[in-house]
This record gives C-alpha cells, sequence and structure tokens, in this order.
C-alpha cells in the first residue's frame, strides 16, 4: 500500500535535563540538515526530563522550518482546553510549525504521582476521544473562551495501536504515529486496515491521515526497508534516534537521500 505522499524525515531528541543543549543543537542540526520534523516524547513524571511542551518552544524557537511536534502528549495530565490553547499558541509565534501528537496516556502510578487520575483502558480511550472534540471546538475560536485560532490547519496525530484507538485514528484524527518497537512491521497491514476501514466508514479519504513511523530503539533500517515501510506498508514519515550530530548529518547526507531516490524510483515504474 503506497499513498503516494511525499517522503519526510525527523529525529526523537530525549528531553534530558541533562543534555539540555545537546537536544537544542541537534534541532538546529537537523533544521539546517533539510530534515522535516522533530518529535519530543512527553513524560511529565520522567523526574530526569524537562517538560516537553516547554522544551518544544525552545526548539521552535532555536529552528526555522521544522515542524516540531509532541510523540505523544499526555492527555491524563493535560487538560484539554488547556493544551488545545498551547498548541494553538505554539503553531501561531512559530508561524504554523507545530503539530499535536496525542496520546490516551500511559505508566498510570507516574501519572497518579504528577495528580493525575488513574483511568481505565477503556476510560482513558472515551478521554481520548471527547478531548478530540473539544480541542478541534476550541480552535474554531468561535465560543466566548475559546481560542486563539492556530496559524495553520493544525492536525491531531494519535498514538495508537490497539483496534479502538485504531478505529478512531481513521474516523477522527489527522495522523498516526506508531512506533516500530510496540507494532513491528509485520503486524503494519493489520492495522493500517483498521485506520482506512474507520475512514471509510466515515466518509474520510483514507489518504488524508498522514502515518509517521517512529523508528527508535530498534537500530537503523536500511534505505530498502525504509522505502518498503513507505511504498508496501504506506508509512510517509520516518523518525529517527540519532545519538549526535554527525549521526543526523548522516541520515541527511546517506540515508535520507538514498530512500528518496529508491521511492522515487519504486513509484516511476509501479
Amino acid at each position: 500500500m503506497d499513498y503516494g505522499h511525499p517522503i519526510r524525515f525527523g529525529i526523537f531528541p530525549s528531553p534530558r535535563a541533562d543534555s539540555s543543549q545537546e537536544t537544542l543543537q541537534m534541532a538546529r542540526v537537523a533544521d539546517e540538515a533539510g530534515l522535516d520534523l522533530v518529535g519530543i516524547q512527553d513524560h511529565p513524571y520522567q523526574r530526569r526530563f524537562l517538560d516537553t511542551w516547554a522544551l518544544i518552544a525552545f526548539v521552535l524557537a532555536k529552528t526555522d522550518r521544522v515542524t516540531v511536534f509532541p510523540d505523544v502528549a499526555n492527555l491524563p495530565l493535560r487538560p484539554p482546553r488547556m493544551l488545545a490553547k498551547h498548541a494553538a499558541t505554539l503553531d501561531v509565534l512559530s508561524g504554523g510549525r507545530f503539530e499535536l501528537g496525542l496520546g490516551a496516556g500511559a505508566f498510570w502510578e507516574g501519572i497518579e504521582a504528577m495528580g493525575g487520575r488513574h483511568l481505565s483502558p477503556k476510560q482513558s480511550v472515551d478521554a481520548l476521544e471527547q478531548a478530540m472534540v473539544e480541542i478541534r471546538e476550541f480552535w474554531k475560536g468561535e465560543g466566548k473562551f475559546d481560542g486563539p485560532q492556530p496559524a495553520h490547519d493544525l492536525g491531531i496525530w494519535l498514538g495508537a495501536y490497539k483496534p479502538r484507538m485504531l478505529r478512531i485514528t481513521g474516523a477522527l484524527a489527522d495522523g498516526w504515529i506508531p512506533s516500530q518497537s510496540y507494532l513491528p512491521p509485520d503486524q503494519v497491514p493489520e492495522a493500517m486496515k483498521r485506520v482506512d476501514d474507520a475512514a471509510a466508514a466515515e466518509g474520510r479519504d483514507p489518504k488524508t491521515i498522514c502515518r509517521v513511523y517512529n523508528l527508535i530503539g530498534e537500530g537503523q533500517p536500511s534505505a530498502e526497508q525504509i522505502a518498503d515501510f513507505a511504498t508496501e506498508l504506506g508509512f510517509d514519515s520516518f523518525i529517527f534516534s540519532p545519538a549526535d550530530k554527525r549521526e543526523i548529518e548522516g541520515l541527511a547526507h546517506d540515508l535520507i537521500p538514498a530512500v528518496r531516490e529508491e521511492v522515487r524510483r519504486r513509484r516511476a515504474t509501479g
């Protein structure tokens, strides 16, 4: 399955407090090297991590062209309407370079330790589905306390794996962000079908949903493997976890051009 989208690439820098300057440098290098995305994990209960949203604001301020997104935002610790305002603010200040990655929550002991409430799987997914409605209503800016409106048509990208979350992704979301470590390539076709079937059931074109694959923690795939992920599985964006500036430059100079050329070749002959 190939949806024909342009192929994008990004990095997944660590939000560790003891390497904050290195994280900002990596984002700047990615921006200057022509990468497209920077995704930052959101685990507020991790004592070694900076606050993801404050860090994202710094990353956006120190870059010029990359799109930045939480990979993914921890909804149980972030009220939906405040989340919507924060997202819209970052989008306005960055000139439309923010997207909202969103998750239903995990690590409930940590969430409770930070003042959140432990939710059952059903409750957490119910809350996410309702939050998507509230966030989009807020972005319209039509209510007494709503707004500001984002600078562009800001998307909601879901971290989703199980059947109901995949259905919600297809029915309501603008993007999907699974990680290879949780969804290996052999399990992707079934998940893709669930997303597409849910989109079709709502009268949506599945091609309108972007599909971002976090290639973190599994070793770096080859250009041919990543081309397979694009032209056979249907992903259009790929997030790497390089260790330093040199690895980002290696991605930009070697791997990414090879992937783009292989995808171009396959599409031209397909």
